[in-house]
């Protein structure tokens, strides 16, 4: 026994450092001295740790496919795999192009194709585009503008075989055959919402994120409601259903079936949700939410169970505990972790740009990362990013410059007016905070070693000219404020690289270290 008790000790030990592992469970007193004690496999959330914002997600015979907004990132829309639902893998982005913000994307496979539908929100408005491909990995068209209003479009094929956007607003409209076009004067208003207690405390009915599956006799449409930021029980997921996709549409009785009660719960504005099945008809949700006290790390993606009741309602089951352990859905693959690669510097993988993305920009060479400056600053740079997704991190980087008006380091970054760093040209360091540079010590010449540590969001530097001895700088800044509910753009905190100015920089012996 307690050698079991040991066991069990160390699985939940793992545990804490990957999405799924192996557990021990005790099958009672053995029959036979050779037996085995029977082994689960058990998985905590998030299963996308940091910002993976609304998620949507498609099986494909015994293949997991899921992309999530990218908002101002680019290259964007990249499309992950899994054969698990839990350890998920990059194939790359369905979108290299910057066409503005992208928001709440779905992905299906019909007649052969994958499309992933999306909005884009620009200065001028928003509309939503398509593009598709004969294989996740691409390569994928060129973006296709439905040249069509509101959000969050989800593409669904009725028992006819007539094929559908469903929209923001409890909207839809008929898609041509080929599903790269809308017909016209077909937008019609379909769906009502399900109307929350007055005394609940959201930023507004914001009846969006529409996504529908067919269980059995029914379509089982599920709208996001409350609002996807402000109070922590803002956000949610309803349910309503009905034998035909004309409608009408009866609301769930268990409604809401996602959503957040209690402030003082680990997940807030749990919403956006998706639904998913295996292939012996059990089926899982998944959806984002922030993370209570680390709003900077963004929306995180979700796995839960879902049961169907007698009535043949959807519901998430009250015995699942979302800080505890669940059970995987399906035998756990062996994936790596995907942060191992990013000496690499795989863009559009584990890294992306801001907003600008040019691929003659950056080179790897013989395992070194050479990127031309841009920009006077960190914030208009376009710096290469990626996810973290922890609480507490260290990031470090080998930099030698090449020419004299060249600026280099490494950022934390939210958006071009916040963000902050470390850094140096040929003759000073620099630390960067908000919009805003000031000097900390010279910097010897064009090379040097930096380090960024994020401990529970209080950021430290570090410097060394050998990296072998290190010096901390004497500065140290909070970024907890650094999140949508008081910047907006719903973007989140990505550590990276930044170079700016004239010339370029070579990155090497990058690291990442999860504290």
């Amino acid at each position: 026994m307690f050698k079991s008790r040991r066991l069990l000790m160390l699985a939940c030990t793992l545990l804490a450092l990957w999405p799924v592992q192996l557990a021990a469970q005790q099958s009672g007193e053995a029959s036979q001295p050779e037996q085995r004690r029977q082994v689960r496999a058990v998985y905590m959330n998030p299963v996308f740790r940091g910002d993976y914002p609304d998620p949507t997600i498609v099986r494909v015979g015994d293949d997991y496919y899921m992309t999530h907004s990218s908002f101002d990132y680019q290259p964007g829309l990249i499309v992950y795999h899994s054969t698990d639902l839990i350890n998920w893998e990059p194939l790359g982005p369905a979108l290299q192009k910057y066409l503005g913000s992208v928001w709440a994307p779905d992905i299906s496979y019909y007649d052969g194709k994958y499309y992933i539908y999306f909005t884009v929100a620009t200065d001028k408005g928003k509309t939503n585009y398509v593009t598709w491909a004969v294989s996740p990995s691409g390569p994928w068209s060129a973006p296709v503008d439905l040249k069509i209003g509101n959000i969050d479009p989800c593409h669904v094929v009725g028992e006819d075989g007539v094929r559908w956007l469903f929209l923001s607003g409890g909207r839809r409209v008929r898609l041509t055959e080929d599903g790269l076009a809308v017909v016209p004067e077909t937008m019609e208003l379909v769906y009502l919402g399900w109307i929350f207690p007055k005394e609940w405390k959201t930023e507004g009915l914001c009846l969006e994120g529409p996504k529908i599956r067919r269980i059995g006799d029914y379509y089982y449409y599920l709208n996001a409601e409350g609002g996807t930021a402000g109070p922590p029980t803002s956000h949610m997921v309803v349910v309503a259903r009905s034998k035909s996709l004309d409608g009408p549409w009866e609301n769930s009785p268990y409604n809401p079936m996602v959503h957040t009660y209690d402030a003082a719960d680990r997940w807030w504005s749990k919403g956006h949700g998706s639904l998913i099945d295996t292939k012996d008809g059990r089926w899982y949700i998944v959806y984002h939410a922030y993370e209570n006290g680390y709003l900077t790390l963004g929306r995180q993606t979700l796995l839960e169970p879902v049961m169907i009741t007698s009535d043949e309602w959807l519901r998430t089951s009250p015995d699942t505990r979302l800080d505890g352990y669940i059970n995987t859905p399906l035998r756990p693959s062996s994936m790596g972790d995907p942060k191992d690669r990013l000496g690499e510097f795989r863009i559009g993988y584990e890294w992306k740009h801001y907003k600008s993305y040019e691929s003659r920009r950056s080179k790897v060479k013989k395992g070194n990362l050479v990127m031309k400056a841009k920009g006077d600053s960190p914030g208009n740079s376009s710096p290469l990013l990626f996810v973290a997704g922890d609480h507490s991190y260290e990031i470090e980087a080998e930099i030698e410059l090449s020419g004299d008006k060249v600026t280099a380091g490494l950022v934390l970054f939210y958006n071009a007016g916040f963000y902050m760093g470390t850094g140096f040209d040929s003759s000073h360091r620099y630390r960067f905070r908000k919009a805003a540079s000031s000097r900390t010590g010279a910097s010897m010449g064009r090379h040097l070693w930096l380090r960024l540590r994020n401990e529970n969001q209080i950021v430290t530097g570090e410097f060394s000219f050998d990296g072998v001895h290190w010096e901390r700088e004497s500065w140290g800044m909070d970024i907890s404020g650094y999140h949508h509910n008081t910047l907006y753009e719903f973007q989140s905190v990505l550590p990276g690289i930044f170079v700016s100015g004239k010339g370029s920089a070579t990155i090497s012996n990058f690291k990442y270290r999860r504290l």
